[in-house]
């Protein structure tokens, strides 16, 4: 064999090696190292005091996922004023009291949310190259039995914000909040929910699951001064030094996750969320995480855009 044969070979072992390396730290390591996110964002009106938002998404629960389940439970302890919840629970259809057990301490904390493609409909096998070069190709599985999480839900007090405005009151703040059906599955009716966010609100609140630009559009035009999100996942493939590969969505890649701007007033926090599905269990430099959001209030002037629009250094600490 000659030597050009031989470091050709030598080369591709190494390139396999890597690669398995790579897919197995990313299915057993990595997926599973959960997150809490911590960071703070100037979007309530002036005078506000502080409010702790939890944001949990994309959990994509199947029954047996024990240490999730187990992650999950510890999230009560970081004692937030607000859960948003953004979709995407389930994964199995038998995994509706996994959810709520696992959420069950949480339940007790004034809570909103609305639901994404895998509430309603269970995993299917599909090319992930689909990601990339057929984005909105949709192949859909089981019908899941969202009736019962939602049930699950609002018995406990959550808000089910879908097509539908809300308001109430936390820790003596006035939150209005609205939100849509998925996007992702064009399921989306803003005309529901159409018309200027509520001006006597400490915080104007519109929940989506994916954030697609014309839904963010809308919320933006109507004033309110947060939108959360989840289904990108973060990108859940992502590459060092250049981040996430594709969004799964209309979003640019620079939003993939956290917080950013969108338009004039508005903020926008996307979830990189907690689970995969089963047939893509894989996370590579991208961590399952909740995001524990300290929102304050907005400075009255004097203040840069980078320091309206963003946010103070985010932290991340595994619980």
């Amino acid at each position: 064999m000659s030597a050009r044969s031989t470091i050709l070979k030598n080369s591709a072992a190494a390139s396999a090696g890597a690669l398995a390396a790579g897919i197995g730290y990313a299915s057993l390591i990595e997926r599973n190292a959960f997150a809490v996110r911590e960071l703070t964002m100037p979007v309530l009106s002036p005078g506000s005091s502080p409010l702790k938002v939890l944001h949990i998404s994309d959990i994509h629960m199947r029954p047996g996922q024990r240490r999730k389940q187990a992650w999950l439970r510890e999230l009560a302890a970081l004692e937030p004023d607000l859960v948003v919840n953004t979709g995407d629970n389930l994964a199995h259809a038998k995994a509706v009291p996994a959810v709520v057990q696992s959420l069950s301490e949480l339940l007790s904390v004034p809570g909103v949310f609305v639901f994404g493609s895998n509430d309603y409909f269970g995993p299917r096998p599909k090319n992930p190259l689909n990601y990339i070069t057929r984005p909105g190709h949709r192949i859909h599985g089981e019908p899941l039995p969202w009736q019962d999480l939602r049930a699950a839900f609002t018995e406990r007090g959550w808000l089910d914000v879908t097509h539908t405005r809300r308001e109430l009151e936390v820790r003596g703040l006035h939150i209005a909040a609205a939100g849509v059906d998925d996007p992702h599955l064009s399921r989306d009716r803003y005309e529901t929910i159409a018309g200027p966010a509520s001006p006597a609100a400490n915080l104007t609140l519109g929940l989506t699951h994916s954030p697609e630009p014309r839904v963010l559009d809308r919320f933006a035009a109507d004033g309110y001064q947060l939108v959360m999100a989840g289904h990108t996942h973060g990108g859940q493939l992502c590459l060092p030094f250049y981040g996430a590969l594709v969004t799964n969505c209309g979003l640019d890649r620079s939003r993939v996750k956290g917080p950013s701007r969108w338009g004039v007033r508005t903020q926008l926090h996307v979830s990189a969320g907690i689970g995969t599905s089963p047939y893509a269990p894989l996370r590579f430099c991208c961590r399952p995480e909740a995001t524990l959001l300290t929102l304050v209030a907005t400075p009255i002037g004097g203040r840069d855009a980078d320091t309206r629009a963003g946010i103070s250094h985010p932290s991340v600490s595994v619980r």
